[in-house]
């Protein structure tokens, strides 16, 4: 059975670091576009970041410059590289799939906001 396996979250101080990690075997095969959205408490799920099969990726405005995604295609997995955060980056923050992707079109953070979540997610927690 497939296992999606979520990794990285924990907590961090202000302008520290972390990075997630997110190894799908079943949804890195083919055209994809993967990556994350988070959801803080009270609040609805934002999409933070995309990458597609092909390499091309995006990044929420929100964070951009201070977040960056990329992939390991032999490892099947993904990485959400988070630098600079703050406590507004507080959330859960969950893997997901956009599963209704077709390759050459459009891989967007804002597309994952509405993505299929593939594991239980993982805390990131930003304070003092």
């Amino acid at each position: 059975q497939e296992r999606v396996v979520e990794s990285g979250g924990g907590s961090a101080q202000p302008g520290g670091s972390l990075r997630l990690s997110c190894v799908a075997s079943e949804y890195t095969s083919g055209s994809y576009c993967m990556g994350w959205f988070r959801q803080a408490p009270g609040k609805g799920r934002e999409g933070i970041a995309a990458i597609s099969n092909s390499g091309t990726s995006d990044i929420a405005t929100s964070v951009k410059g201070r977040f960056a995604i990329t992939q390991n295609s032999a490892k099947n997995t993904l990485y959400l590289q988070m630098n600079d955060l703050n406590p507004d980056d507080t959330a859960m923050y969950y893997c997901a799939a956009d599963l209704g992707y077709t390759s050459g079109t459009w891989c967007t953070a804002g597309q994952l906001s509405r993505g299929y979540q593939l594991g239980q997610g993982t805390q990131v927690t930003v304070s003092s």
